[in-house]
This record gives C-alpha cells, sequence and structure tokens, in this order.
C-alpha cells in the first residue's frame, strides 16, 4: 500500500515537473542548436509566453541563417505581434537579397500590415484591377475604361504609406483628366496607351506603400453622348421658361381683360344712375319755372328727330321668318 502511495506520488510530481518544466521543447532547442535554459524556458511561462512559438521560430531562423534575439522575439509577442509572421518575412527577405531588419518588421507587423505579405508582393509584383472610370472627352462622348495596375511593395514606405484604395484613386483620376482632356473620343481609341502614358508621369505612387511599375488599358467602352444630352436638357428647360413666360404673360392680359370690363360695367351703371335722375331733375325744373311746356315738347320732338336718324342709318336686316328675302 505504501509503495502504490509513493508510486502515485512519483507520478504526480513527475507530470507537475513536466508542465512548468518542458523538458521537450529544451531538448528540441538543444538538438536543433539553439541556445537556451531549462530556467529561461520556465519563466516564459510564468510571462505568459509560449515556449513553443518563441522556441520554434528560433529555431527557423537558425536553419535559415540568421540570428535573432530570444528577448526580442518574446518583447514582440507581449506588444501583440505576430512572431511566427515576422520570422517568415525575415527568411524570405533575407533569401531575396532584400534589406530588412528585425526592426523595421516588427515596426510594420505591430503597425497592422502584412509583413510576410508585403514582403512576398515587393518580390513578386501583383497586379490591381480598377473599377470601370467613367470620363466625357471634349467632344461630349463618354469613354468607359478599365486598367491594370501593376505594383510592387515598398517596405521602407510601407509604415505610414497609404494603401491600395489611394493607388486606385489616384489612378481613376489620371484616367480622367487623359480623357478629358482629348479632343475627341476617336483619339483616345485609337491610342489607349497615351492614358497610361500621361498617367504614369503623374508620379501617382508618391507618399503610398508600393511602386506603380505599369499602367495598362485593359478596356475601352463607348458610353453616351453625353454632351446632346446636355445639349437637349439645356433645350428642354428652356422651352419649359418660356412656356412658364407665355402663360405668365397670358394671365396678365386675362386679368387686364376682366379688369377692363369691371370698369365699363362700373361706368354703365353710372351713366344709368344718371339717366334716372334725368327725371327727376325735368321736375324740378317745371316746379321751379325753370323750364316751359313748349321747351318740354321742343325737346322731346329733337329726341324723335334724333331716333328717326339713327334708325334711317342703320342697315336693314332680313326678317326672322327663316326665308330668304326678295332683293
Amino acid at each position: 500500500m505504501e509503495t502504490l502511495i509513493i508510486i502515485g506520488i512519483a507520478i504526480v510530481a513527475l507530470i507537475i515537473f513536466l508542465i512548468f518544466f518542458p523538458i521537450g521543447i529544451w531538448f528540441q532547442a538543444l538538438i536543433s542548436g539553439v541556445h537556451t535554459s531549462l530556467v529561461q524556458l520556465v519563466f516564459m511561462r510564468f510571462r505568459k509566453v509560449p515556449p513553443s512559438v518563441i522556441v520554434n521560430n528560433l529555431i527557423s531562423a537558425s536553419k535559415a541563417g540568421l540570428k535573432l534575439n530570444q528577448n526580442e522575439l518574446e518583447a514582440h509577442y507581449l506588444a501583440g505581434g505576430r512572431v511566427g509572421s515576422v520570422v517568415n518575412a525575415l527568411i524570405s527577405a533575407d533569401k531575396a537579397n532584400m534589406n530588412l531588419d528585425f526592426k523595421t518588421a516588427t515596426a510594420i507587423d505591430l503597425a497592422g500590415r502584412d509583413v510576410l505579405k508585403a514582403v512576398q508582393t515587393s518580390v513578386n509584383p501583383k497586379v490591381i484591377d480598377t473599377p470601370p472610370v467613367a470620363a466625357v472627352a471634349k467632344d461630349g462622348i463618354q469613354l468607359i475604361a478599365k486598367a491594370r495596375v501593376t505594383v510592387r511593395t515598398n517596405i521602407k514606405q510601407l509604415v505610414g504609406g497609404a494603401g491600395e484604395e489611394t493607388i486606385l484613386a489616384r489612378v481613376g483620376e489620371g484616367i480622367v483628366t487623359s480623357i478629358g482632356s482629348a479632343t475627341s473620343h476617336k483619339q483616345v481609341l485609337e491610342n489607349p496607351d497615351s492614358i497610361s502614358k500621361l498617367v504614369l508621369t503623374k508620379g501617382l505612387d508618391s507618399g503610398t506603400a508600393f511602386e506603380i511599375l505599369s499602367i495598362d488599358i485593359a478596356d475601352i467602352d463607348v458610353g453616351k453622348n453625353i454632351g446632346a444630352q446636355l445639349q437637349m436638357d439645356q433645350a428642354n428647360a428652356d422651352k419649359n421658361i418660356a412656356q412658364a413666360k407665355a402663360e405668365e404673360r397670358r394671365a396678365m392680359a386675362v386679368a387686364q381683360e376682366q379688369e377692363m370690363k369691371a370698369r365699363a360695367q362700373e361706368a354703365r351703371a353710372h351713366v344709368i344712375e344718371a339717366e334716372a335722375e334725368v327725371p327727376r331733375a325735368m321736375a324740378e325744373a317745371f316746379r321751379n319755372g325753370n323750364l316751359g311746356i313748349m321747351d318740354y315738347y321742343r325737346m322731346k320732338n329733337i329726341q324723335a328727330d334724333t331716333e328717326m336718324r339713327e334708325s334711317i342709318s342703320r342697315p336693314a336686316t332680313a326678317p326672322k321668318t327663316g326665308k330668304p328675302t326678295d332683293k
């Protein structure tokens, strides 16, 4: 019974020892030529740094001929960096004869950039396809162009440099400027390489994390006749304005006509009112002796004579019998 207890205690002690003392990792580093002590590996666990991550990357760097500091790798891991990506990037840069040191690689990684992908892109340039860019030539014809931009990563400007979005925006702006300065859309269709040559001379990769190697126009399509469309829109706008002004003048004429009719009716009302006062004035004149009976008859005779002359001067009208009159 005592023997079993001793054996159990020994097994538990061995398990605890293996947990805190990574013998396997230490032995792996030893036979790989990476010098590190078992105590340092134990202290890594207390610093919450996985010993396997540090040791494996030290072994990879050592086999590739690089000498890296264990403490620097631990510091980069504690800072939130990706140790494996940095080490692989340093190995790739060394094989490609690129001047990339550990400090620059860790700075790129901590800046949020993929340092391994940046090294690969610097060695093997990649192609970026721009979205369709629409521009209008001076003759009013719209052209829709697509370009392929070949870029290479600029390691020195990777930290703080602009990304692919800036490259695409600048290339699109250059395409619009080039097409817009062309006299005719036929000129652009005949020489599409003139667009890429003009865009390349503008230094669009300034301040970016990439170096533009070439800009190739992949496709150009003819769009709408923007000039004619604008003229049609302007003509429609002018027509609507003219119609509005004509309607305004017509409304003013109708208003003036209504006003004149109202004034004429008002004048007729005043005449009728004045004619109604005539009998009263004559009666008053009879009562006051200002008008005699002979004067009255003389006035009636004059009125009758006037009415007779007016009836004679009027043209003869046919009787309303529906039959033609004899001439």
